[in-house]
């Protein structure tokens, strides 16, 4: 048997063989501010598995989950720097940058899953056109359950808000609550049980799903399922990093998004129905407001709103126009 010697130009191709294939496999980070048990960290997790699974291991997403990376307020400028390559965030944190980004936080605008998804579609155009002004590519959008409002009393009469300390985690949630009578304090998920127990906030406006997952029932009593909105959370890369994968990789990732997308809509109208039920099991009184409460959140809605339009450019108007001429169609 004639034996095969290894010559220096042979392993040299071979450790450039190798050395280009390293290369080709890209490994991403990817930061989101909220823990494992919010659905949306479950979906952007099995986004990240899909991706592997679709690329044969081309492209990698490695997800830090409640902001053990970076801070929610830090994530969208990392990517944005390219300290990492993938982010996630509430969507309406990013309203300092344009009103378009809190269109999802507006009382009345957009009530149920359908809605919410309508106006997702219509306003998605600007919102890619901003993104890529900064270098970014949004991939999906998730709305969270409908808001409403856990308290430790039932809440029954309109005074009941003046100087409640209410947790706001954005600015829109933030002048809503200003427009009750209330004083709004931002506090991070993460944050709600030490912001509860040190007497920091009385009250928080939020999802049922974030209700059950930070264990409400340890530190209120009551949920007023008010319906106010249905926020989303954005998912979004580096320009710069998706430049750098190959066509074939670039498709792979766009369908798994797409995948998330879908995938995540139906898992929140799940969770809502699921996180209701327990919170009731766990001694939360769920109820709907009564008249004196639903008109003094609308009266507050409205102001929002109003506010709203002072500020929107026409862009952001024409936005809000077509999704309000394709509902009524």
């Amino acid at each position: 048997m004639r034996m095969r010697i290894a010559t220096p130009l042979f392993l040299a191709t071979a450790y450039g063989l190798l050395t280009t294939a390293s290369v080709q496999a890209a490994q991403w980070t990817m930061a989101t501010p909220y823990g494992d048990a919010s659905f949306h960290t479950q979906n952007t997790k099995q986004f990240a598995e899909d991706v592997a699974e679709m690329t044969d291991g081309e492209l990698t997403i490695t997800v830090h989950s409640g902001g053990s990376l970076v801070s929610h307020g830090e994530i969208k400028p990392s990517v944005r720097r390219g300290t990492i390559d993938a982010g996630e965030v509430f969507m309406s944190v990013l309203s300092n940058d344009d009103p378009i980004f809190e269109i999802d936080t507006l009382p009345g605008v957009a009530g149920s899953y359908e809605d919410a998804f309508a106006l997702w579609q219509a306003t998605k155009p600007m919102i890619t056109e901003l993104f890529a002004q900064e270098g970014l590519i949004p991939l999906y959008a998730v709305a969270w359950p409908a808001q409403g409002i856990y308290t430790a009393q039932e809440l029954t009469d309109p005074a009941q808000f003046e100087g409640l300390r209410v947790r706001a985690p954005n600015i829109n949630t933030q002048r809503f609550v200003n427009n009750l009578g209330g004083s709004p304090t931002e506090t991070e998920e993460s944050d709600i049980p030490t912001a509860f127990s040190t007497g920091r906030v009385d009250a928080m406006i939020t999802s049922s799903s974030t209700g059950n997952s930070m264990t409400a029932w340890d530190y209120v009593s009551y949920y007023t399922d008010a319906n106010l909105w249905l926020p989303k959370n954005i998912v979004f890369i580096s320009q710069r990093s998706f430049d750098r994968l190959d066509e074939e990789t670039q498709e792979s990732l766009m369908e798994a998004a797409a995948r998330a997308e879908e995938r995540g809509w139906q898992l929140s109208r799940e969770n809502n129905e699921e996180s209701l039920a327990t919170l009731e099991e766990n001694g939360v009184s769920v109820a709907k407001p009564n008249e004196e409460v639903a008109a003094a959140l609308q009266a507050a809605g409205d102001q929002l709103f109003q506010d709203w339009l002072s500020r929107a450019d026409d862009e952001a108007e024409a936005a809000l126009e077509a999704y309000r001429e394709q509902q009524a169609n």
